[in-house]
């Protein structure tokens, strides 16, 4: 998204995080990945220390919670605040009323909470309240962009259905209506989270690069964008997400995983990154991809050889590239809407490197660590780093606009 004014749009007693969809949805979403993660490790603790809840609030297990929550609790809030912001700026349509931020919110909330306390909820109330967000945000990004036909913007709405179709295939197990589709589910979602980033990523990592680099007056080479190039990595990543959910061979996943990460890697490659290196809120943009395709790479290697394992490579994706990717996005956008310069506090810088660190170390930390130290380690590291993003961006979303600063 590119910087623009702030777009408060307060009225008398409106709380500012209402006033805008990546306000609260940035917002909740750090909050949330906090809570979230703290509550895995809280578990794992438990679990290490030879415990068990004898009453534990929800009914799936704790592994399927967390993996659910991260990818359509945590990732599909911060795509509710992308998307609510960007689609307007595309179309040139209204933003979002503070009535529908604060109902979809509230939706997304129900959500996280029936999850929680699915074990004293009846499981089909608990996939209506859950699912039922998805809906909402598509109905209304889609209707802008159908009023004003963007061809290439339209994919968006067919990845937004592919996530509910992962969450859908979640609670068809958990309401004993399949047998076996939960896992299917967790993939999809986050197989069609990497196919976002690589069509957004794939758009805004150059394009903020060429336009820093030409502010400053570089003499040199500039990012450069291939649009066959793009066309492979994007067709790629969207089948990859497709067969992700499907019973194929892992030949096919491993091959179309083995030309997403060449494809994406050679993007990223001639975008310039090197020159980025003095500006934290452009490095990370272009280390949250190098880590998109890397984990395609490690996919690939998972399906088509003996290492690494598959759980690894899964991680390098959920945690470097879509947790690196979303927290980027979000430290920029904040500060880009509400009409603040383009540049991050120290503390940031260290919420990225933490949560590459995190993603590093939850890939390949058993190789060094025992099971629940690289866990212990991971999760800290993801906390540290979203903690440091609440602190920082909470007066930003919730309490100053950029008039009062």
């Amino acid at each position: 998204m590119a910087r623009t004014g702030s777009i408060n749009v307060t009225g008398p007693g409106l709380p500012l995080f209402l006033t805008a969809g990546f306000r609260l949805y940035f917002l909740a979403a750090g909050c949330f990945s906090v809570l979230s993660i703290a509550a895995w490790l809280a578990w794992l603790g438990l679990h290490d220390a030879g415990g068990a809840l004898s009453d534990p609030p929800m009914a799936m297990a704790p592994h399927l919670w967390h993996a659910h929550e991260m990818i359509f609790g945590y990732t599909v809030a911060v795509m509710a605040g992308f998307f609510l912001t960007a689609v307007p700026n595309w179309t040139g349509s209204p933003t979002a009323r503070s009535a529908f931020v604060a109902l979809t919110g509230l939706v997304w909330l129900a959500g996280r909470l029936a999850i929680w306390f699915s074990a004293h909820v009846d499981p089909l109330a608990v996939a209506v309240i859950d699912l039922a967000f998805i809906p909402l945000l598509g109905l209304k990004i889609g209707g802008n962009l159908l009023k004003k036909t963007q061809l290439r913007n339209v994919i968006f709405l067919g990845l937004l259905t592919a996530m509910f179709t992962g969450n859908l295939l979640m609670h068809l197990e958990w309401l004993g209506w399949t047998g076996d589709t939960a896992v299917a589910g967790t993939r999809l979602g986050l197989y069609t989270s990497a196919a976002m980033i690589v069509i957004i990523g794939g758009r805004v990592v150059p394009g903020f690069t060429r336009n820093a680099l030409n502010r400053k007056g570089h003499a040199g080479p500039l990012p450069r964008v291939r649009p066959a190039l793009d066309k492979v990595a994007i067709l790629a990543s969207v089948l990859a997400a497709v067969a992700s959910a499907l019973p194929v061979p892992g030949i096919v996943l491993g091959s179309l995983c083995l030309v997403a990460g060449v494809s994406n890697g050679l993007r990223v490659a001639g975008w310039c990154g090197r020159l980025t290196w003095r500006e934290p809120i452009l490095w990370v943009l272009h280390l949250a991809f190098a880590f998109l395709a890397i984990a395609y790479l490690a996919l690939a290697a998972a399906f088509l050889s003996p290492f690494p394992d598959e759980t690894a490579a899964l991680h390098l994706l959920a945690i470097g590239a879509v947790g690196g990717m979303t927290l980027a996005m979000m430290t920029r956008a904040s500060l880009g809407h509400t009409g603040r310069p383009l540049v991050v506090a120290r503390p940031v810088a260290v919420a990225y490197l933490c949560i590459f660190a995190a993603a590093l170390v939850r890939a390949f930390g058993t190789g060094f660590l025992e099971y629940f130290q690289t866990m212990y380690l991971s999760g800290a590291l993801w906390i540290l780093g979203f903690g440091l993003f609440v602190w920082i961006y909470l007066p930003i979303l919730a309490f100053r606009d950029s008039a009062a600063d």
